[in-house]
């Protein structure tokens, strides 16, 4: 897959803008601050619905403008498809697929696959867990759809159930409340469980890329992993091995570890109810939901420490790289089943390497479809990334300096 055309109209600097494409790799140049990056988010949030730079859509729309749009022709072998995103504040995005009658904006994930890398990558290792949660999701997502509605589900769920919680918590929890918090517990079990086992199944499809990315982009004198870290093991583990089945040992023998990865989410929904009524006493007392996916963790390990707070500089760049790499790698392994081999994304990142890390990079993603590259000058560029040239400037292309 490649993207032909992007075409902007009042989203952050730009008024209009409009960005003729080609397969292979294209750098865009131009000085800091000129909307370079710009263009990057609007094929990101494409694609994932998400900006990698704010949490909310009203910074997207240029100032004063009450709604954004964002064109783009995607091409896959013989076919195109035409997408359009209008991005409102205050109310629903909307999108059309080949000039369709409008459909929801979710409607459009899963058509424009697409691998972003950019500074903030740094959050990856550096950032608190919900950075990582997030990585696994919009990846789970761009994957396979349908988890976009499961990740809703799960959310909304949580936001009542942490409200009637904290209700409790002010003193206005009655025997009534407590059978509607049965009812919640019940619904986010359901959510929480589906949630959990497809990001358990895609760490596992991670790990081996990861391994060999990491490998691939330093001397590879340490490996690179990366754990999932569960509120769910947690309470079992804490419960003292009561939820679970019992057995044959000697009853002063700790219940071994469950592995989570080899649970149905049937199994997994029984967990979380089992670990819900376990936790209900300290969640009742906090006024919040203690256990379930919005907690838990991707720890990411470098040798035998964690990459957090241990990495140097240039280790916590190639695990934040790593993981896109990887992320990139479990892509094209869908594409070879039917998927879509997804755009590569470089925003700025070659500034933040060394010449070794670049060139290593470099020889990684030259062989991608369609690879875009973002640089305030040239030189930052590796030789062996050689490709189109387009000149950004202020509101827009230099077409005479487009190469």
């Amino acid at each position: 897959m490649y993207l032909e055309k992007l075409s902007l109209t009042d989203f952050r600097s730009y008024a209009q803008v409009d960005l003729s494409l080609e397969p292979g790799v294209t750098v865009l140049v131009g000085s800091n601050g000129i909307g370079k990056t710009n263009l990057m988010e609007a094929i990101g949030y494409l694609a994932t619905l998400t900006s990698h730079r704010v949490s909310t859509d009203a910074p997207l729309l240029r100032f004063g403008a009450e709604r954004a749009m964002i064109r783009a022709k995607l091409v896959r072998g013989e076919q195109s498809t035409v997408l359009e995103l209008e991005i409102n504040v205050g109310r629903a995005n909307r999108g059309r697929i080949n000039r369709s009658n409008p459909v929801r904006a979710r409607d459009l994930l899963g058509i424009c696959q697409m691998v972003l890398f950019a500074p903030e990558d740094l959050a990856l290792v550096k950032g608190d867990p919900s950075s990582r949660r997030r990585f696994l999701d919009e990846l789970l997502v761009s994957l396979m759809p349908r988890h976009a509605a499961t990740r809703s589900d799960y959310d909304r769920v949580l936001k009542q159930r942490n409200a009637l919680l904290k209700s409790a918590r002010a003193g206005k929890f009655s025997t009534g409340h407590e059978a509607t918090l049965d009812v919640w517990d019940q619904h986010m079990a359901r959510a929480g469980a589906e949630l959990l086992h497809a990001r358990l199944e895609l760490v596992d499809r991670l790990q081996p890329h990861l391994k060999n990315a990491y490998a691939q982009l330093t001397d590879g004198s340490k490996e690179a992993t990366a754990v999932y870290r569960s509120t769910l093991q947690d309470s079992l583990d804490d419960d003292g091995g009561t939820s679970r089945p019992a057995d044959s040992r000697p009853a002063d023998e700790a219940a071994p570890a469950e592995d989570l990865r080899l649970l149905s989410v049937e199994q997994l929904t029984d967990r979380y109810i089992q670990a819900f009524a376990a936790a209900r006493r300290k969640e009742l007392e906090r006024g919040i939901s203690l256990v379930g996916p919005h907690r838990d963790e991707l720890e990411l390990v470098l040798g035998s420490a964690p990459a957090k707070g241990y990495a140097s500089h240039g280790e916590t760049w190639s695990m934040c790289l790593s993981l896109r790499l990887a992320s990139y790698y479990v892509m094209l392994d869908d594409a070879r089943t039917g998927g879509s081999p997804p755009i590569l994304i470089l925003d700025d990142v070659f500034a933040e390497l060394d010449v070794q890390r670049r060139r290593k990079l470099a020889a990684i993603v030259s062989g991608a479809e369609q690879v875009l590259v973002t640089a305030a000058v040239e030189d930052d560029i590796p030789a062996e990334l050689t490709g189109r040239r387009v000149k950004v400037i202020p509101g827009g292309i230099d077409e005479q300096e487009n190469r």
